[in-house]
């Protein structure tokens, strides 16, 4: 195989001659691990600690993932998670929702432990909603339907349509299509309707997964925008796994790097972008 064929595509779409393959990228990510304290944490966090997780070992079945993690965020902040493939980004994401098997270690919001909470209680009773990765509307209801599912854990439909006219007032985008069914709608309006329904819950945590995957780069503008908005008018928390790591760690007050599990460097978003072990691992150098 020749150099070029061995070269693959960057985290955030780097210059070409400065992509490193993904072996490359996770043995040169264990070398930049360093030890976090939690001051360190808590300093980015404005000293706050409305969603904190403290020493989780997580992860599926007996595979462990997440090793003695922790993380604090304040209420409105945004928080970036990137790493190499395996780092257990997604897996953060999981186990604050409640899709992971935790071993041991602590979810709380607002001082309250929230760890053993079914996933639908922490979206009813905590207000931490979960958007997907995957492409998650149902295509053949129209996209009134798929905003009604958004609040179905309510079971009072008066409240879900009030929410669902809520949302569709504020994004003409959907409101337009309202009666279509979402199997016709553009990849980045999917997006707004995954994103949307999420908010029919009224939630104040909002747990993102790779927002922009599958998107042309309009889109991912837009879905950025929409997530800037929902954190600086709304006051929504949020805490996103992204790909394109340049586009994350511009948006994100806070960035966390993960390798192997565990936190290797922390900082401002801004911070990051400027650290050159960061830009050479994760920005396409």
């Amino acid at each position: 195989m020749s150099e070029e064929e061995k070269k693959i595509r960057g985290y955030a779409g780097g210059k070409v001659d400065t992509v490193i393959s993904v072996d490359e990228v996770q043995d040169e990510s264990e070398k930049i691990r360093s030890k976090i304290s939690n001051q360190e944490l808590l300093k980015l966090s404005n000293q706050s600690k409305y969603l904190e997780i403290k020493d989780l070992n997580a992860g599926y079945g007996k595979m462990q993932i997440l090793h003695n993690f922790n993380l604090t965020i304040d209420r409105g902040q945004s928080l970036c998670l990137i790493g190499p493939n395996g780092a257990g980004k997604s897996t953060v994401l999981h186990s604050i929702y409640g899709f992971t098997n935790i071993y041991s270690g602590d979810v709380l919001l607002e001082d309250e432990n929230v760890t053993k909470l079914s996933p639908a209680e922490k979206l009813k009773t905590a207000g931490v909603a979960y958007i997907l990765q995957d492409n998650s509307v149902f295509p053949d209801m129209t996209v009134e339907e798929n905003l009604l599912m958004g609040g179905f854990i309510k079971g009072k439909e008066e409240e879900s349509r009030e929410a669902a006219n809520k949302v569709l007032k504020k994004y003409t985008r959907l409101a337009e299509r309202r009666n279509q069914k979402a199997k016709v709608l553009s990849g980045g309006e999917r997006r707004l309707l995954e994103i949307s329904r999420a908010l029919i819950m009224n939630p104040e945590v909002l747990l993102v997964d790779e927002p922009s995957i599958g998107l042309e780069p309009k889109y991912i503008d837009m879905v950025f925008e929409i997530l800037e908005d929902l954190q600086k008018n709304e006051k929504k928390t949020i805490i996103l796994v992204e790909q394109n790591a340049k586009k994350g760690l511009e948006f994100a007050d806070i960035g966390y790097v993960l390798v192997s599990g565990e936190t290797a460097i922390v900082g401002e978003g801004d911070e990051l972008l400027k650290n050159e072990e960061v830009g050479r691992l994760f920005l396409g150098g």
